[in-house]
């Protein structure tokens, strides 16, 4: 007699996170899977109605039952699920949270059951245990005002069945195939509800990795919004709030600091004299330089256009110079003529350590200077300020 089986746990759970985690999902490999994962659910109560008419069929031969009310039962519950299959095909539930009706299916298959328990009340206890699995399955899926309003109308039908009449509602053990029958009756109840009890660890489990992917996701989503797309360093406004964070530090520690603010020499020119696809990767090669020979302190961002701006915590003057001369030396010397035969990008910089009375805006209009300085001086060299 049993009506809510399920099918295979994994997929199943794997639709049950996506329906959790994408509540409005609506593309169109999503409603596929999820009209696949209906099928199978369809497919799974075809079996338990039919395990559910041999289980009768048992009591119809031994006399118990009229030898009609397994087929009754049989085509009964393959009517409720024919008219979902059809709702289910024709996409009624995508339009819904809940795309598998879950209310209306339980109360469906709650009536079916009620129906027979007040036909054939002799083997009563049979059709009553089948509401726990129906209620089991309903639970995975309904929603707290669902449950309670599914609960008020089996309280309601039990009422009336057991409190409204006297039908003598039972289960015959009195012969060896009625013994069997019954234990049969528990048996697929409580296999159908161990299986349930695995979709729910499996559900469990997939939820856990799908939070994990999300935590994964979100910090990634983290990370792009702190970095330039083109060249992978800091974006302005990230390498200002660690510029804030920087000063504050070195002035609750004493330590020095020292910033840079790097410039791309005549990097106009290679735009206009080679493309904007060229003058893209010059940048990123330099970024990709200049990250690979700084300590893993230093933290180094676009300041805006050809402009960078690098950090050196812990750093005097001298060190921060000497440091800043290195890298200058190492984008002199690369080779650029992969991009373009003859190519050469020099950088300019001026370096500069934190007083007491510097705010940002101080800090780095004295860096600015530093680097007007070095432009003014010929390009391709380091000042200081």
């Amino acid at each position: 007699m049993s009506t809510a089986a399920t099918s295979l746990p994994e997929r199943n759970a794997v639709e049950v996170a996506d329906l959790v985690l994408m509540p409005d999902a609506a593309a169109p490999e999503v409603r596929a899977r999820r009209a696949r994962q209906r099928r199978q659910m369809y497919v799974g109560q075809v079996a338990s109605y039919s395990l559910g008419a041999f289980v009768l069929l048992l009591y119809g031969y031994d006399g118990t039952v009229a030898m009609h009310v397994p087929s009754l039962f049989w085509v009964g519950g393959l009517s409720i699920i024919g008219i979902f299959v059809v709702m289910s095909e024709a996409g009624v539930g995508d339009r819904h949270t809940d795309h598998y009706l879950t209310v209306f299916q339980i109360s469906a298959h709650m009536a079916l059951q009620f129906v027979f328990l007040v036909s054939v009340p002799a083997i009563g206890i049979a059709f009553v245990s089948v509401l726990f699995l129906i209620f089991a399955f309903g639970t995975l899926r309904m929603t707290s005002a669902q449950a309670m309003f599914t609960w008020a109308i089996a309280t309601t039908c039990l009422a009336a069945v057991f409190l409204g009449s006297d039908l003598p509602i039972g289960m015959p053990v009195a012969t060896k195939l009625q013994r069997t029958a019954s234990m049969l009756c528990f048996v697929l109840v409580i296999g159908q509800c161990a299986f349930l009890g695995l979709f729910g660890a499996t559900l469990r489990k997939v939820l856990y990795r799908r939070s994990i992917e999300l935590k994964d996701a979100y910090r990634r989503i983290e990370e792009l919004a702190e970095l330039d797309e083109l060249t992978g360093s800091y974006n302005r406004r990230c390498i200002m709030r660690l510029l804030d964070a920087e000063m504050e530090k070195s002035r609750q520690t004493s330590a020095p600091c020292a910033i840079a603010l790097i410039d791309l020499d005549w990097f106009k020119r290679i735009n206009d004299a080679h493309g904007h696809p060229v003058g893209d990767e010059v940048l990123r090669t330099f970024a990709i330089t200049i990250f690979a020979n700084i300590r893993p302190a230093d933290c180094f961002g676009r300041y805006g256009g050809e402009e960078f701006l690098l950090l050196l915590p812990d750093t005097a003057g001298d060190a921060a110079s000497r440091m800043m001369e290195r890298l200058r030396g190492i984008i002199a010397d690369l080779d650029w003529s992969a991009f373009s035969p003859g190519m050469r990008v020099t950088i300019s910089a001026g370096v500069v350590t934190l007083r007491h009375t510097d705010t940002a805006d101080t800090f780095l209009a004295r860096a600015d200077s530093a680097l007007y300085s070095a432009k003014a001086q010929g390009r391709n060299r380091v000042a200081t300020s």
